[in-house]
């Protein structure tokens, strides 16, 4: 099933069964349900939403940041300045995933991953995580900002590479598309990197949520149809060694390449995004 059709039933389990909580952080109510997967295979179709129209280059710089290892947002500000909300007072955010994915553990986590399936490309044990247990969450941290996608596992099989991404919390209309887009072009630039095809990629939701604010948007999505022919995602070689150093000609580059396939509905005007203290 594609990714536009699973993400319409995702919206319509939420808004038909799910649970309205109040969120103290942010003022607003979510509408949520636990527990919630969303499978696409990327070499089949690069899961880019199409009943509305996102903005491509900001998940492609932001993957790039990441893979960067950056803490500072001072690269990526020039496509977007959704990440200075979450600055602390020394100009850092401390939950930037590729920070934590490559320095804040000791260890270069990304690196590693690389290094361990060349060499045992049928192991279980290529896991990245980007959340500390010894200050993340359970009410005893005074951060902006936690890691949401918290988790990923990559795995090698049937000559493709696979990746599993556990998020503890998603905004399904904001959020959801950005990151599932972002993930599976990090899968895309691993799998070039590794000399393999890209695989199934998962999206495993913990609190799949809608904010009240953004029920109008979730009931015309759920309404809206399209048949948008399948995008291929295919990235240029030495991808990940150029994401490392920044290269802005990369980010043309796969903005391009995308927005050449990409024939979407037209935006919904006026989605904000609900900023969370946590």
């Amino acid at each position: 099933m594609s990714f536009d059709h699973q993400y319409q039933q995702a919206l319509r389990q939420i808004m038909e069964e799910g649970i309205d909580i109040p969120n103290p952080w942010s003022g607003r109510v979510t509408r949520m349900v636990p527990g919630l997967t969303l499978r696409v295979d990327v070499g089949e179709s690069f899961p880019l939403l199409t009943l509305r129209k996102i903005p491509l280059k900001l998940f492609i710089a932001e993957q790039i940041w990441f893979l960067m290892g950056e803490n500072k947002p001072d690269w990526l500000r020039a496509y977007t300045k959704i990440w200075d909300d979450f600055l602390e007072e020394d100009g850092t955010i401390k939950a930037a995933y590729g920070y934590r994915w490559r320095h804040h553990f000791g260890r270069d986590q990304i690196h590693a991953l690389i290094e361990h399936l060349s060499e045992n490309p049928h192991s279980r044990h290529a896991v990245v995580v980007a959340w500390d247990p010894s200050d993340d969450g359970l009410a005893v941290d005074t951060k902006k900002n936690l890691p949401c996608p918290y988790t990923f596992t990559v795995n090698i099989a049937g000559g493709r590479l696979h990746l599993h991404n556990i998020i503890r919390s998603n905004d399904m209309i904001l959020g959801c598309p950005h990151d599932v887009a972002g993930f599976a072009l990090l899968q895309c630039i691993l799998s070039q990197k590794l000399g393999v095809e890209p695989g199934i990629y998962t999206h495993s939701i913990s609190n799949a949520h809608i904010y009240d604010n953004h029920f109008d948007a979730a009931r015309e999505i759920m309404n809206r149809t399209h048949e948008h022919p399948p995008i291929q995602c295919r990235v240029p070689d030495t991808s990940y060694e150029r994401a490392l150093t920044g290269d802005t000609q990369l980010v043309d580059e796969l903005f391009f390449h995308l927005k050449n396939q990409y024939q979407p509905l037209g935006p919904i005007k006026d989605l904000k995004i609900t900023v969370n203290v946590y």
